[in-house]
């Protein structure tokens, strides 16, 4: 297991959204955002709870009008996971959920352009206890803002959000964070690092209408990526046309690479080639797939052959080496004992499964040791 990590975060206030505290100290949080009918509360629900179960810390549910935030109240109701209500145009609406047991309310200064309204949902979210997010979005800038700029631009909603940050500051309301979401990489990044100069709050990071499943990652790595490794964001929502669920999988993902959260399985694994023993790339699918209910945090390497397979096992908890006739397994970087190739996925789920639960109990042991020594 590699040790360190180099990357020294921005410090940023702390606020908390439900039970899940966002900046500051704690970790970087994931969200995503459904995207089934608010009106339909059983799809919502089951939706949520599968977010829930890929990942997510927080959720984020869009309430388009007053008939919607009914159902979302009954959603809050459901579900025990923190929910963002997003809000657009009629503030109205953020004032109800507010009412609803919402846990932090989005507002978009670009479509609800009025003072006193805004006003209005501060006060309300400041008498709830309630957090805002300030979410700017390129593609929603408000008018003048498109005139003095001519375009979307990084400094054009670097501008958005601090207008309404001098409305939060002038309200005496410091419980918020910011986004300043775009699709274009390079823009997103440059107001995102200009952003975390100016404020102290935590920052939501976001490429937005990032793409599908495979070229919105791709885009949101960079990005994200970029922003991470620079010690910015406090928490993140990746932005795919996809199952919400995969933007959780594909956040964690993110973080692990990063060494900023460990939760779950982080595979490493060859691309596989002519001199595979084993068939690793149908090997590996079948193990993300029947091993996402594991969350202890664990390195599991799966290398089809001995070129790379030894030094990869040798720092990783669990790790697979092929061989002919047989394929050696590393126990915490020691040889341990080898595998035959039939049934070879129903053996590794076994076997790190078993060693998920060994790991788990020595981290408690640990914790127990803490707790006797405080």
């Amino acid at each position: 297991m590699f040790s360190g990590n180099p990357i020294i975060r921005r410090k940023s206030r702390q606020i908390m959204v439900g039970d899940v505290p966002v900046g500051g100290d704690a970790p970087i949080s994931v969200q995503s955002m459904t995207n089934t009918s608010t009106a339909d509360v059983a799809a919502t629900v089951a939706q949520i709870e599968r977010i829930q179960q890929a990942g997510a810390d927080i959720v984020r549910v869009s309430v388009p009008s007053l008939e919607e935030a009914e159902a979302f109240g009954e959603i809050r109701k459901l579900v025990n996971i923190p929910l963002v209500a997003d809000i657009h145009f009629d503030h109205n609406i953020a004032l109800r959920v507010a009412d609803l047991g919402v846990d932090c309310l989005r507002i978009n200064p670009g479509n609800i352009t009025r003072e006193d309204r805004l006003s209005e949902v501060i006060a309300k979210a400041k008498d709830k206890n309630i957090p805002i997010r300030i979410g700017v979005n390129a593609g929603s800038l408000g008018k003048d803002l498109l005139r003095k700029y001519n375009e979307p631009t990084a400094e054009a909603m670097v501008e958005s959000a601090m207008r309404n940050v001098d409305l939060l500051d002038k309200h005496n309301f410091q419980d918020f964070k910011v986004s300043v979401k775009a699709s274009d990489v390079f823009m997103a990044v440059d107001a995102y690092r200009d952003l975390a100069k100016r404020i102290e709050q935590p920052l939501h990071l976001g490429i937005t209408e990032a793409g599908g499943l495979r070229s919105g990652t791709v885009k949101s790595a960079i990005g994200l990526g970029a922003l991470l490794m620079d010690g910015i964001g406090d928490t993140v929502r990746i932005s795919l046309a996809a199952d919400p669920a995969e933007e959780a999988r594909v956040a964690w993902d993110m973080l692990r690479s990063l060494r900023l959260r460990s939760k779950g399985i982080n595979f490493i694994a060859c691309p596989s080639c002519s001199r595979q023993n084993f068939d690793v790339i149908k090997t590996v699918h079948e193990l993300e797939n029947r091993l996402e209910d594991i969350t202890v945090p664990m390195d599991v390497s799966i290398i089809g052959c001995i070129v790379n397979g030894p030094g990869e096992a040798k720092e990783s908890d669990f790790g697979l080496t092929g061989g002919t006739p047989e394929n050696l397994v590393y126990l915490d970087g020691k040889p341990d004992h080898k595998l035959e190739q039939g049934n070879l996925v129903d053996q590794l789920e076994k076997e790190i499964r078993a060693k998920a639960q060994a790991k788990q109990a020595q981290l408690d042991g640990a914790q127990q040791d803490i707790i006797a020594k405080s």
